[in-house]
């Protein structure tokens, strides 16, 4: 091990390091070379490339990959995003200087995830290299469209024949307490587009007229009135949300000549974006309202197995706690690496994502890095 390599190895300093790149979606350059300059010391093979068009491209992705000078062994990967929302207005401090108050390490991107991302990195700084094979499956757009990222990584490890036995996610996950709950899998997404056409007419001549706004209110009720399941074992019931109702009328003795509505659902594995899609389709088409779909990602589940026993028993050594898992909130780029293998998500405290003012606590970097440690040597040699 290089003496570069071991003065890389705090967290801190790595995640520090990571904030200081502006890299708000999609993001490309500055924040993958700081990376990529992070892991060449500890023998990795870096591979970085860009692929997308406008309006969700261009995506600049990261695949670094450790092998063993003879057999292969197991393949652990650790997949993650550099991107990170816009930071807005009214933080305390430059939100891309990283700046230590008290216990804390604030900046974009400190939790949701180059915090988690630092303490991957630094946790493999004393793993040999003969344990296995170790990969970082890392895109510049987890936050966006998710077109070009992932899944072109994907594709990419496919292509090569490096498909991962086991796939931990960095997302921040924890709630409370760091190690409170580990995410084993996650509920579908589909967004839809209700559009119902009529005549535009005046509306003190409503037979020369045909006003399409009743007949979308008479889809989106009969469309509250599904039910689509009780829930699971794992999984919380589905559940069909109206986000948006647009006429664009502006005048008020004028009777449109078209309405819509946009629908949200948020799915277990009892369903699939396309199985939920016809099912409204119908319930439109009868009505002759059209429908257009985004499915977003479908549900997945990690059953209770080997990698979450190892996440959870790594949490447990280091801090005491008995994990929880679940299947609970917004979805991920696991949605997609599922696919492949058994993918299972652990990481930070989630309450400043997103927010003004971020921030992660410097002890629980430094305790995600042993728990991670733990997580590696378990999956590559069986000891952690």
């Amino acid at each position: 091990m290089t003496d570069t390599a071991l003065v890389a190895a705090a967290p801190l300093d790595l995640a520090s390091r990571l904030i200081a790149c502006e890299s708000v979606t999609p993001a490309r350059g500055a924040v993958f070379a700081c990376l990529e300059a992070m892991l060449e010391p500890l023998g990795f093979a870096v591979t970085r490339f860009v692929c997308g068009e406008a309006p969700d491209g261009p995506v600049e992705n990261l695949l670094a990959i450790r092998r063993p000078a003879g057999d292969p062994g197991r393949h652990f990967a650790f997949a993650g995003h550099l991107d990170v929302v816009p930071p807005g207005k009214g933080w305390a401090s430059d939100p891309f200087v990283p700046q230590v108050r008290g216990d804390l390490l604030h900046g974009r991107g400190a939790v949701d995830m180059k915090g988690s991302i630092a303490s991957f990195v630094a946790a493999l700084h004393d793993i040999p290299r003969e344990a296995g094979t170790i990969s970082l499956i890392i895109t510049g757009d987890e936050e966006g469209p998710a077109l070009y990222g992932t899944r072109a990584l994907i594709d990419l490890m496919v292509a090569q024949g490096n498909v991962p036995d086991l796939c931990l996610v960095g997302e921040p996950t924890s709630v409370a307490r760091l190690g409170d709950m580990v995410k084993i899998g996650r509920r579908g997404s589909v967004n839809m587009w209700i559009r119902v056409a009529g005549q535009q007419g005046h509306v003190a001549y409503p037979h020369l007229a045909d006003n399409p706004i009743p007949r979308l209110v008479a889809i989106l009720s009969e469309i509250k009135r599904v039910v689509l399941d009780e829930g699971t074992d794992w999984f919380q019931p589905s559940n069909i949300e109206v986000t948006d109702l647009a006429v664009g009328n502006p005048a008020h003795n004028v009777i449109p000549a078209a309405a819509e509505a946009r629908i949200s659902i948020r799915f277990n594995d009892l369903h699939s974006g396309a199985s939920l899609t016809q099912l409204i389709t119908d319930i439109a088409g009868a009505m002759g309202g059209s429908v257009e779909a985004k499915i977003s990602g479908e549900a997945f589940l990690t059953p209770p197995g080997e990698l979450s026993g190892m996440i959870a028993d790594a949490i447990r050594a280091e801090t005491g706690i008995e994990t929880e898992l679940s299947t609970t909130g917004g979805t991920s780029d696991a949605r997609f690496l599922s696919r492949i293998c058994p993918v299972v998500e652990f990481g930070l405290c989630n309450a400043t994502m997103h927010k003004l003012d971020e921030a992660v606590a410097i002890a629980d970097l430094d305790a995600l890095t042993r728990i991670y440690r733990r997580v590696v040597l378990g999956a590559l040699v069986g000891t952690s």
